[in-house]
């Protein structure tokens, strides 16, 4: 039976099956949940990621045993004000794919915190929600919160929401978007009192630049994943965020202004197992020493335009078993085959 005609039969189906526990609609053409929602006292899971729903009913208010609601991309811009009455939520996803292929700077947009969010008091995950003064006051009562995602951040929020967000008990995951690429945002607020934040995605310009950070400087040691997209260092990122983030095992660098020049020192990231550098188009040489990236499984350097000759000391790691270096300076891939690198590399993949 074709998808489509299977699609036509949901809202038969809900109606009929009050006691359904899970709803799991992902990467279908759905477009609009029934009223009769509404019923399905049971439900404890709704997901509707990567469907073409633009709005839920009202009735979802009612089901007050849901825990988990997927409504990644799709049309979704608000939630209906009911979503506050779900006190048993723990896990609310939604934002809006503003442009699949990511050329914009903000590609997906988080929907605004419903008034009563406060009441949400175990939720464990909210991904994304936009930044505003109102959702500032909401998140000092969110104490379960562990995965959070805020974007459209401003100037005028920073000293609140920052501070706010330093404080949280639990939070070990967070992603912090600027409304533009040109906003910049004070990261002295930013300094976590609590070791459990191991994931950072930051992506938008700081203020006091990147190498000041609190949260580099005073929290980096505890940070396992870090990916940064359009904060501009002065000095080459990869020597200072080996000393001030040592643990990382992902670290992704991508549209950001940096030295010509990118070094990654003798003992630099020891446990790290996957770097990605993308869209860097001031690097034209990057040297690994002896003793670098010792853990280092996958590497990926994307979009260097003026990385034109093959990276010095690339053949000591042992460990690679991925190598991607795309859509690199025009000359590069004559300069790959002439050093007859590939053939002493003992790595599963590579794409030049």
């Amino acid at each position: 039976m074709a998808s489509d005609t299977i699609l036509d039969y949901v809202p038969s189906i809900l109606s009929e099956s009050k006691y359904l526990t899970v709803l799991e609609l992902q990467n279908s053409d759905f477009q609009e949940l029934p009223t009769s929602i509404g019923n399905m006292f049971n439900l404890k899971y709704i997901g509707l990621r990567n469907t073409k729903i633009t709005s839920l009913p009202e009735s979802i208010k009612n089901l007050s045993n849901l825990q988990t609601l997927d409504v990644k991309s799709t049309n979704i811009r608000a939630l209906p004000p009911g979503i506050v009455n779900l006190t048993k939520l723990r896990h609310l996803i939604a934002d809006k794919f503003a442009d699949k292929n990511q050329s914009q700077f903000r590609y997906f947009v988080g929907v605004e915190a419903p008034i009563g969010l406060s009441n949400l008091e175990d939720l464990q995950t909210l991904e994304t929600v936009q930044a505003s003064k109102e959702l500032t006051e909401q998140l000092d009562k969110l104490l379960q919160l562990r995965s959070l995602w805020i974007d459209n951040i401003t100037a005028v929020h920073c000293a609140e929401l920052f501070s706010t967000l330093s404080t949280m008990p639990l939070l070990s995951s967070l992603l912090l978007s600027a409304a533009d690429e040109n906003e910049k945002l004070s990261s002295k607020y930013f300094n976590p009192t609590c070791t459990k934040l191991h994931k950072l995605i930051l992506r938008g310009r700081w203020a006091l630049g990147t190498v000041d950070c609190p949260i580099l400087q005073n929290h980096g040691k505890y940070l396992k994943y870090l990916a940064l997209s359009r904060c501009d260092f002065d000095k080459d990122p990869l020597v200072v965020l080996a000393s001030s983030v040592p643990n990382l095992t992902y670290l992704r660098l991508n549209n950001m202004q940096s030295p010509q020049t990118l070094v990654l020192s003798a003992g630099s990231f020891p446990h790290l197992k996957t770097l990605v550098l993308m869209d860097m188009n001031d690097v034209s040489l990057l040297t690994i020493r002896n003793g670098a990236l010792l853990s280092i499984e996958s590497l990926y350097i994307i979009s260097l335009s003026q990385l034109h000759t093959v990276p010095e000391g690339i053949g000591s790691l042992s460990s690679l078993k991925k190598l991607w270096l795309l859509r690199l300076h025009r000359n590069f891939k004559a300069n790959w085959d002439r050093s007859g690198i590939q053939k002493n590399l003992h790595v599963p993949e590579i794409r030049v």
